[in-house]
């Protein structure tokens, strides 16, 4: 069972965060701010976190902050009422994993938490496998029925992300600011060149495609389970 620690200011927000993180499986550790965030989190082993932004004491900002220059990896999701986009780079900068603007649906809160968890399992692990493809992040080498290939570091992380969601369409703009980064002078045509290198070397494998989604991207599709 995974831990998840709220810290939410609103006695009935943090009380519907619980409930809900409870009913799909999840333990559930209240907090009213940072400071106490902080002070669960010492007592308990919390696997991930969910956080306001407006809290007394220590706000949301700040709780990521101080995780963050302390070596803490484990996901952190914000959820606010601040819908600017400085408040999200803000919270992003900080070193927040995902980002909600309230009112919050409760299916996507919990299909964000699941994703975050799964890519947080596999960034530990750092190896995707798929069938009988492997591919190391450490190494940036894939292999395919044994036999090993180091790929271009721009390659390798768009297959990286890409497998690490099947069936995820991601947009070329999504991938060229996780991947190239939000302020690089590069095209969205760069995607479409690296997408298609991808293509060419795994063109004889079977365990998995790279998919054109028309009008929206892309994504990677297993063949195999």
């Amino acid at each position: 069972m995974f831990n998840i620690l709220v810290a939410e200011d609103n006695a009935d927000m943090r009380e519907l965060f619980c409930t809900v993180l409870e009913q799909n499986g999840y333990k559930a550790f209240p907090a009213a701010d940072g400071e106490e965030a902080l002070d669960v989190m010492d007592r308990e082993y919390i696997d991930l976190i969910i956080a306001d932004i407006m809290m007394p004491r220590m706000n949301g900002y700040e709780l990521t902050e101080e995780l963050r220059r302390s070596k803490y990896t484990l996901p952190i999701l914000m959820v606010t009422a601040k819908d600017q986009i400085y408040d999200m780079e803000r919270g992003f900068h900080s070193g927040t994993d995902d980002y909600m603007v309230k009112p919050v649906n409760m299916r996507e809160l919990i299909l964000r938490v699941e994703a975050l968890l799964r890519r947080a399992k596999i960034s530990s692990e750092k190896k995707i496998t798929v069938g009988s493809t492997v591919l190391d992040y450490d190494a940036m080498t894939v292999t395919v029925n044994g036999v090993e290939s180091t790929l271009p570091q721009k390659e390798f992380y768009l297959l990286y992300k890409l497998l690490s969601y099947p069936n995820k369409i991601f947009t070329r703009q999504q991938l060229m600011d996780e991947i190239w980064g939000m302020y690089t002078e590069s095209d969205e045509r760069t995607i479409n060149t690296h997408i298609n290198r991808l293509r060419d070397r795994f063109e004889g494998c079977g365990d998995f495609e790279i998919v054109t989604v028309r009008g929206l991207g892309y994504k990677a599709v297993k063949k195999v389970d």
